[in-house]
């Protein structure tokens, strides 16, 4: 739910235009000022009469003859209209402009029907109230609900529109740990595309109609059943890994949705067999994140180990193979 109540900013953004810019389009020469705002938020201010030249009202389109003074008072929005609700955040990394967080499986990201709070939407509001003015509440890429790991929240625009433009050119590194069934022999990558599944509408399929999705992999461990993979993404399509894995015949173990029939390794103990039993969620952490800071510049990377099922699982896997 969206709510749409202008909140001021004072005092106004002012800037001279360079002589260098002359013949340049207004809503261009803002952009590469303002470089917090995005460009169609911007021209949507110079409609609204918060973009002054030279003290007059202007167009988006119009062309700059350089040297003139540009006045901008922001007209921002409270865009997210759900309620605070208080969550215990596993806060890896905040700053002015960031927060990273380590997502516990089982949490949803935005409220839904079906989920209408207690999202992980919900706490950030809690945790950074001003997050309301941000769209989606500074949200800009996703984990399942029963994936975990690591994600990163823009708590301003100009992080957020520096993100967003990050993950379009493929320029955030995103690196998981996943466990599959099956035996893999070695690494390698999937290159297919990806879209709504033409039956079942729950799911997502390798579609010759869809999006482009580049999935790496590589084998860290093996076991008599089961192979620990590294996972490096290159895109981000909605359920990506599930759906690739499952396209190359090694399902994510435990995964409710494109995992199949639970395969036990032959003559298995029973607290092996009763671990794979009760293993209930896709068996994938998002544990490495890299990007470029959107204020600094610097490239900056944080790690998360897998989560206490993920380690626990992995050990009985590696005592069963006798490692």
């Amino acid at each position: 739910m969206i709510l749409k109540r202008a909140v001021d900013e004072t005092p106004p953004r002012v800037m001279r235009i360079p002589e260098s810019l002359a013949g340049s389009r207004l809503d261009r020469v803002l952009a590469e000022h303002f470089p917090e705002f995005s460009r169609s938020r911007l021209q949507h201010w110079i409609k609204q009469g918060q973009v002054q030249l030279d003290g007059r009202p202007c167009r988006a389109k119009e062309r700059v003859r350089g040297g003139e003074a540009v006045s901008l008072r922001p007209l921002l929005y409270e865009e997210v209209a759900d309620a605070p609700q208080e969550m215990d955040l596993d806060l890896c990394y905040e700053d002015d402009c960031l927060l990273v967080i380590n997502k516990p499986a089982g949490i949803v990201m935005h409220p839904a029907a079906g989920n209408p709070d207690g999202t992980l939407l919900n706490g950030l509001l809690n945790h950074h109230p001003p997050l309301k003015r941000i769209p989606r509440a500074g949200i800009v890429h996703r984990l399942d609900k029963e994936t975990s790991g690591l994600l990163v929240v823009a708590k301003t625009l100009q992080a957020q529109h520096s993100l967003v433009r990050q993950l379009l050119e493929r320029s955030v590194k995103r690196e998981y740990r996943a466990i599959v069934q099956g035996v893999m022999i070695s690494g390698g990558t999937v290159d297919a595309p990806i879209g709504r599944h033409p039956v079942n509408r729950l799911r997502m399929a390798v579609i010759e109609a869809g999006k482009s999705a580049l999935t790496h992999y590589r084998v860290l461990q093996r076991f008599r059943a089961h192979t620990y993979l590294q996972v490096n993404l290159e895109t981000g399509r909605t359920h990506q890994i599930r759906v690739h894995m499952s396209h190359i015949h090694h399902p994510l173990l435990g995964d409710p949705l494109y995992g199949g029939r639970l395969k036990l390794p032959a003559g298995a103990n029973e607290a092996v067999r009763q671990a794979l039993g009760v293993f209930r969620r896709q068996a994938l952490h998002a544990t490495r994140l890299e990007l470029v800071h959107p204020v600094s510049g610097e490239t900056v990377a944080w790690k998360a180990s897998p989560p206490s099922d993920m380690q626990r699982m992995l050990m009985l896997l590696g005592e069963d193979a006798g490692q």
